[in-house]
């Protein structure tokens, strides 16, 4: 059991290194929660390649969810002790997960925060990050988080609330939808809230110090990280 255990879940990240993810865990829970809540069927899910995508877009989620996206291997430790401490004071937990642990959860496990939840996660984010490179990381994940209630991956939200394509979207587009990520079903890009408003704004700061991401089989340019300004 252990051998197809490890055989069976590496080989699942290599096939998925090259073939598109066309749907994953939470798209199904999420699916049958409408049916049992009585509500219409919903799945908005287009994948496209992170090529058809802005390239606004991988800067405004890195300056949102994970600023160390191109520099760490898989996990933020700096952020993990920084939350630590912060949520010793907190009634509300701060997360410190990076965008391939997120990655790792949408595409191969399912919501919650059980122990046993995030060993998995931390076990998939380590192959992935082995496996994977980031712009691959990047592209599995803009193509597999929820961007609304229904809506899965930055294609089908471009469409749904803004009437374009991925690739049509602007930095302002781009930065109002990462805004929503931490809850993109009570915070919406279509009707955004002040707050989202706000956020977007915070991001769209942010966005300045953030490298474009570099095309596989490229290195990042030194100079844009870490006090390098990044101009859309």
């Amino acid at each position: 059991m252990v051998v197809a255990f490890f055989v069976s879940t590496i080989l699942s990240v290599v096939v998925y290194r090259f073939v598109p993810v066309f749907i994953t865990p939470l798209m199904v829970i999420r699916s049958v929660e409408q049916v049992k809540e009585g509500k219409e069927l919903k799945m908005k899910h287009h994948w496209v390649s992170l090529d058809k995508m802005s390239s606004s877009m991988p800067v405004a989620v890195m300056a949102s969810e994970d600023q160390r996206f191109l520099k760490h291997h898989g996990f933020d430790l700096d952020a993990i002790e920084q939350a630590a401490k912060l949520n010793k004071t907190r009634n509300r937990k701060l997360g410190a997960s990076t965008i391939s642990q997120q990655t790792a959860k949408n595409v191969f496990l399912w919501p919650g925060r059980t122990w046993l939840r995030k060993g998995l996660e931390a076990y998939f984010t380590v192959l992935i990050e082995l496996i994977w490179s980031k712009q691959r990381i990047m592209e599995v994940y803009l193509n597999s988080i929820e961007t609304g209630d229904g809506i899965y991956g930055v294609e089908a939200v471009a469409e749904e609330h803004f009437g374009c394509k991925a690739s049509e979207l602007s930095r302002a587009n781009c930065a109002l939808i990462a805004a929503t990520l931490p809850n993109p079903r009570k915070f919406s890009s279509k009707n955004p809230s002040d707050y989202t408003v706000r956020r977007k704004f915070a991001i769209m700061k942010q966005m300045k110090y953030i490298p474009i991401l570099p095309k596989e089989g490229q290195d990042v340019d030194p100079s844009t990280v870490d006090g390098g300004i990044y101009r859309n």
